[in-house]
């Protein structure tokens, strides 16, 4: 292999493809949990239903991390403009959407206010705080990835793959030693360098511009991801019989587990590209540029579905989860295309 990643242009369809797939496996993702939450009661082959698409789609967050390294980190940025641009383009979809998280929030009598406007005020940066809603803790870690991303984009530029190599071994060592059931064993040295989300940027630069084999990869990388799927899906079933509760131990995005089968996620929509129907191709397009939109209202969907008793419960898991996942995904596309034509003001809160 080269001794540099090479960053010459490519296609990056294959890109385009897998950002619309993350963001499909996100919502999959929260309308599987409910069910995986409730180990002690679900009948256990409906658990195992959830279970396995709990696995499929774990790669979802770890991707759209790697894909914001890919499309990136190899470019050069005036810092001023770069945070102005990146920032603002998240920061104010974010604050709307949480106002309106917030909003539903006392609408259903999870919080309350009062006549006293400090009270109500600190309830609400309370909320600002901590995310008026479960999913929103994604802006919170990307908008720290932001922060960062002109400091270690020149690293990325400038670095050797041997050097990239480097930190991508020792981030992922780091975080086999920071996992619960070894960490015990983690010696005093500092590596809080060497944690977090900024490692799948890395990661996602990485994976997207190395050379690969043009014959003879793509059997494998099948092999490959479906061994950690299966291993990822069993392995959980058989930690939380043991524990009696569910074990997340194998799902956590900042564990080895998943940073291995969202590195042969990743790799797959690279090697397999296929040739769309231009429909399909335009609609692709539509929801990949609407996908920050699409991922901040899609929880309200699913919570106003679930209140209608469309979930996983609706029939069968192994439909009702992905056809329940279908309908908020169709409904939060549609609402977010349809803001975003609103004049002056759409851009805000479509993101």
């Amino acid at each position: 292999m080269p001794d540099s990643v090479t960053t010459r242009h490519q296609t990056f369809e294959w890109i385009d493809n897998l950002k619309v797939i993350s963001l499909f496996a996100v919502v999959i993702l929260h309308t599987a949990s409910p069910l995986l939450i409730d180990f002690k009661h679900a009948d256990t082959g409906y658990w195992l239903v959830g279970d396995f698409y709990n696995a499929l789609v774990r790669f979802g967050v770890p991707v759209f991390v790697m894909i914001t390294g890919a499309l990136l980190l190899h470019r050069e940025y005036e810092l001023t403009d770069f945070l102005t641009r990146r920032l603002s383009r998240i920061l104010w979809p974010f604050l709307l959407w949480s106002f309106i998280y917030i909003a539903y929030a006392w609408y259903d009598e999870e919080i309350a206010f009062s006549d006293n406007i400090w009270t109500n005020l600190h309830t609400v940066l309370h909320q600002l705080k901590y995310g008026a809603y479960y999913h929103l803790w994604y802006i919170y870690m990307l908008i720290g990835l932001y922060l960062f991303m002109p400091i270690i984009s020149k690293f990325v530029r400038n670095a050797s793959a041997k050097e990239i190599r480097y930190f991508l071994l020792v981030w992922f060592v780091v975080m086999i030693f920071s996992q619960p059931y070894l960490s015990r064993f983690q010696p005093l040295i500092d590596m809080h360098y060497f944690i977090g989300y900024s490692g799948y940027l890395v990661l996602g630069h990485y994976l997207a511009f190395i050379e690969l084999p043009e014959k003879g990869i793509k059997t494998p990388l099948v092999i490959y991801f479906f061994l950690c799927l299966i291993s990822i899906t069993i392995g959980t079933y058989f930690l939380s019989v043991n524990t009696k509760g569910l074990s997340t131990v194998m799902y956590e995005p900042l564990g080895p587990f998943i940073v291995l089968y969202a590195s042969g996620a990743f790799l797959l929509a690279r090697v397999f590209v296929f040739k769309l129907p231009e429909v399909v191709v335009k609609l692709r397009a539509i929801a990949g540029g609407l996908s920050l939109g699409i991922y901040l209202c899609h929880a309200l969907f699913l919570t106003l579905l679930d209140g209608q008793g469309i979930n996983y419960k609706l029939f069968n898991p192994v439909f009702s989860i992905p056809l329940t996942a279908l309908a908020c995904f169709l409904l939060s596309s549609f609402l977010i295309f349809i803001i975003s034509k609103i004049p002056v003001i759409g851009k805000y809160i479509a993101g």
